[in-house]
């Protein structure tokens, strides 16, 4: 298990140096110049050309990588090209946003997905289990955007429970309005993803209450709700945890529309406004921070499979 792991985390390691190499090189073809942003459209050529030397944009760019990855390894992202500002100190600030939203959403959309996918199950042919899979469907038909706004009209607009844009200015220091304004964010997301899940749960549910082994353990004196708790949810959880590591991958590239809709100033808003600026050397920041954050839940998904089923673990 020990050297699976450390094999896993080096490939974790190669994964990300290929991302940011990937990702270094395609901002570089995108249109536009940042230096002639800075320098405005009265600028000289040779004005453009003395901000670009100055930004370091005219060296090759495997020296303008170097010095990029090598800040990345010590924690500095290097400074924005437009402001000077600290790109680090930004990605901070912003996923203090962005990382509660997720987090958030996902455990919601498991606190309701799993004992609901589960009871879909048990009672298929039942009319609660028949409406259960029915929610689930409309939920994976249901547009995001379409369903955050749709919150917004109802618990915002109509009975004015909670704040339907915008976020405190003094962030998490004033934590009661902050988590008031998450609350519909967390429920367009976690509705969202958490009825694609609530499918998937139904079904692996469903694989295991026709194994034989199964069967063997109600013979035994088992209740169907014991025999599956006490042996069947270890083995469904195997599929499901997979589709989860999905989930939150598209759940973080969701949240990027969603803080667009609700005006939350996270990693997804500050992402949309710096490509629109070309500010390479924060895009690239907050591009890798991004993918980083879903090879980082692929590990953690390929550990969770050695963790639930034994017959991995002795597996090269």
């Amino acid at each position: 298990m020990t050297l699976y792991v450390v094999r896993r985390a080096a490939l974790l390691v190669v994964s990300l140096f290929a991302a940011s190499v990937l990702i270094f090189l395609v901002l570089r073809l995108l249109p536009g110049d940042v230096a002639q942003t800075i320098g405005g459209i009265k600028a000289t050529p040779a004005q453009v050309a003395a901000v670009r030397h100055d930004l370091g944009l005219d060296r090759p760019l495997v020296a303008q990588y170097g010095s990029w990855i090598e800040g990345v390894v010590t924690g500095d992202f290097g400074r924005s090209a437009l402001d000077g500002t600290s790109v680090s100190g930004q990605l901070a600030e912003k996923f203090a946003v962005t990382g509660p939203l997720a987090a958030g959403a996902v455990v919601l959309a498991l606190a309701f997905a799993v004992p609901l996918g589960i009871l879909a199950a048990v009672r298929r042919e039942s009319r609660l289990g028949s409406a259960v899979n029915a929610l689930g469907q409309l939920g994976i038909a249901l547009p995001t955007l379409w369903v955050g706004l749709l919150l917004v009209v109802v618990l915002a607009v109509q009975v004015r429970w909670l704040p339907a844009q915008g976020f405190p200015v003094d962030g998490w220091h004033e934590p009661g309005q902050a988590l008031r304004s998450l609350v519909l964010p967390w429920l367009t997301l976690a509705l969202s993803e958490g009825a694609v899940l609530l499918r998937f749960v139904r079904s692996a549910v469903l694989d295991v209450l026709h194994q034989d082994w199964l069967r063997t353990a109600r013979a035994k004196g088992h209740t169907r709700t014991g025999a599956l708790v006490r042996h069947g949810l270890r083995n469904a959880a195997v599929p499901v945890v997979s589709v989860l590591g999905l989930q939150i991958a598209a759940l973080i590239a969701g949240a990027v529309v969603v803080e667009q809709v609700f005006v939350l100033p996270g990693i997804g808003q500050m992402l949309i406004t710096d490509v629109g600026n070309r500010d390479l050397d924060k895009v690239q920041g907050e591009v890798l921070l991004l993918t980083g954050a879903v090879l980082v839940v692929g590990f953690l998904v390929d550990l969770a499979h050695r963790l639930i089923d034994p017959r991995l673990r002795s597996a090269v």
